[in-house]
């Protein structure tokens, strides 16, 4: 027997109503220790952070996302969702026009003021900032559940602890190799051992010449690094930025002659989306800092 058009459409949409009224809650716990508390899976979420954007994604909530910020460029999907601003400025009157069920951000690269006027909005905020690497996968497991889609999150998170796990294995009791990350050159900013940059290093057999202090990204005058004399300097190369003026600045080390990462020739540049961003990529990034500080330690002088 034929059905017609508007009798199969009223059926389909009498399942999806059905299917919303007798999902489940969920909640979970972000990365700053709060709950976040949904009557169902999110099926309208909105990301304000280029790597929130990757990690939806990874996590299977790639269709459901309605808004991004610039620069979310990866996976290519995530090029084609309607952008809603920037780290810097977002778009208040546009995120509530999408009317998201779900928003994710960075604590610390949405500026404070940019989320009080997030919640005043009165929608859930899961806060993504994982500082570990094991906090990637973890991450993707909590977004899998606030997404619907755990089974799907739950194997990225596996396939993820398990290349993190060889990387272990491959760089486990090489010799320390003292490096020091720029962030920035002008001011000269690095990063404490509380980030996620500092795992990596710490991943490959680094040790960060700045990991003690307070500050999560301390600013340096050009003497303290004179001073720590690090065996390599690490900058991150322009990525999804390319576009913006900054450049990565190893090159101004060069007339200092005496460091050991100028005399040996241990300027290292890598890819900023695959070391700053704590997403699936940061392997990749790994694999080219181990390369890096390896290829540091077969130019020691015997």
């Amino acid at each position: 027997m034929r059905m017609n058009l508007p009798r199969l459409a009223g059926l389909l949409c009498a399942l999806v109503l059905a299917a919303a009224a007798t999902a489940a809650p969920v909640s979970v716990e972000d990365d700053h220790g709060h709950t976040v508390a949904l009557p169902a899976p999110a099926r309208r979420v909105i990301s304000v952070a280029p790597h929130a954007t990757e990690l939806v994604f990874a996590a299977g909530g790639g269709a459901r996302l309605v808004g991004v910020v610039a620069y979310s460029d990866y996976p290519e999907a995530a090029r084609a969702i309607r952008q809603i601003g920037n780290n810097k400025a977002l778009d208040l009157e546009a995120i509530a026009a999408l009317k998201p069920d779900l928003i994710v951000v960075w604590r610390h690269g949405n500026a404070q003021r940019q989320l009080d006027k997030l919640r005043e909005l009165g929608v859930p905020m899961y806060q993504s900032e994982p500082r570990r690497l094991e906090g990637i996968a973890t991450s993707i497991e909590r977004l899998g559940r606030l997404l619907g889609s755990e089974d799907t999150a739950r194997a990225e998170a596996a396939r993820f602890r398990a290349r993190l796990q060889l990387l272990r294995e491959q760089h486990a009791g090489r010799a320390p190799v003292r490096t020091f990350y720029q962030v920035w050159r002008n001011p000269l900013m690095t990063l404490n051992d509380q980030h996620m940059v500092s795992d990596v290093i710490r991943l490959c057999g680094g040790v960060n010449v700045f990991g003690s202090l307070d500050q999560l990204v301390p600013t340096l005058a050009d003497e303290a690094v004179l001073q720590a004399d690090p065996e390599v300097i690490l900058g991150a190369a322009m990525g999804a930025t390319r576009s913006e003026a900054a450049a990565v600045g190893l090159d101004s080390w060069k007339r200092f002659g005496r460091l050991q990462a100028v005399a040996r020739q241990n300027l290292v540049a890598i890819d900023g989306d695959l070391i700053n961003r704590p997403t699936p990529r940061i392997l990749l990034g790994a694999e080219q800092l181990c390369a890096a500080l390896e290829a540091a330690r077969r130019k020691r002088p015997r």
